[in-house]
């Protein structure tokens, strides 16, 4: 843990945040990331899409052991995003054909962080849960759009880092149950959340085996000043995403922050040309988004 991570953790929580970063501190540092109630099929579905050999067939039968799952996938499958013709399936093997085994890693984590906001040990936090949760769908979907729009970024890595990019909050939200006291001090809680939300959503994502190209974006998409190549990155993409699902209510605000946003320029955006774009694409954004469950 290091010095700055340790300090400026003022109030009445101060010792009971102390202790809870020193927590932290020792499961980054022994390895043990593990986000409570996380249910098995992801970590099966996981380690199926692990084996280069895999196919449809394969993961359909870990699939269609959790038919809650098997569900949203195919919800997923016959979204306007992934299915603009309206061909309509009702088979799981040609819905994981359809959406790529990429969509279907995401669509388990989707299906898990579903089960982990409704653990009974977790409903003291389920509302923030659930607020987070749902800002991450939108940011996902956002992202997909960018992505597809703007850049010749894979949309679909687009999707997955913008469901993953607030899992460090999500960590430190579900850990910090255990430690009611504090959130009676919020200043506490969000210093530990600026001093640790990036370095734990790296060690989550890294524990998961997400692609390190996702793993970056999580870490840095929040610079708004970073400094990148003449071609838009997938960094770039969930900076933008970012800025949209935050301001989009707010023309003025938007403006602003497309501006002070690097990433703008690399994209070629403007505030217009964003506005436009959100508007055509309601439908695509509000399919994935109830797909996603957010």
């Amino acid at each position: 843990m290091s010095a700055q991570q340790q300090g400026n953790i003022a109030g009445p929580t101060n010792k009971e945040a102390f202790a809870f970063v020193q927590k932290l501190a020792l499961e980054m540092s022994a390895g043990k990331i593990e986000i409570p109630s996380f249910p098995d099929v992801a970590v099966r579905i996981r380690k199926v899409l692990a084996d280069d050999n895999c196919d449809t067939g394969q993961i359909a039968k870990v699939v269609s052991a959790e038919p809650a799952m098997a569900a949203r996938l195919l919800q997923v499958a016959n979204s306007a995003a992934l299915n603009p013709n309206g061909n309509r399936i009702t088979e799981l093997k040609s819905a994981i054909a359809r959406i790529g085994f990429s969509n279907v890693r995401t669509v388990s984590l989707a299906y898990a962080m579903d089960q982990i906001k409704n653990a009974p040990a977790l409903q003291p936090i389920r509302k923030p849960l659930n607020d987070l949760w749902e800002r991450s769908v939108k940011v996902a979907a956002m992202a997909y759009v960018v992505a597809r729009r703007w850049t010749k970024v894979n949309a679909d890595q687009a999707l997955l880092a913008g469901l993953m990019h607030g899992m460090g909050r999500v960590y430190i939200l579900t850990r910090a149950v255990n430690h009611p006291a504090l959130f009676s001090d919020a200043e506490s809680y969000q210093q530990i959340v600026r001093d640790w939300n990036t370095s734990i959503a790296k060690a989550v994502l890294e524990s998961w085996e997400i692609a390190p190209e996702i793993v970056d974006a999580v870490e840095h998409f929040e610079d708004i000043e970073r400094e990148g190549s003449d071609t838009p990155d997938l960094t770039d993409v969930l900076t933008i995403a970012d800025v949209l699902v935050s301001f989009h209510a707010d023309p003025a605000a938007l403006e602003i922050h497309l501006q002070q946003a690097t990433a703008s320029a690399r994209l070629g955006l403007s505030p217009d040309e964003c506005r436009k774009a959100l508007q055509e694409t309601a439908g695509e954004l509000a399919g994935l988004r109830q797909a996603l469950g957010g």
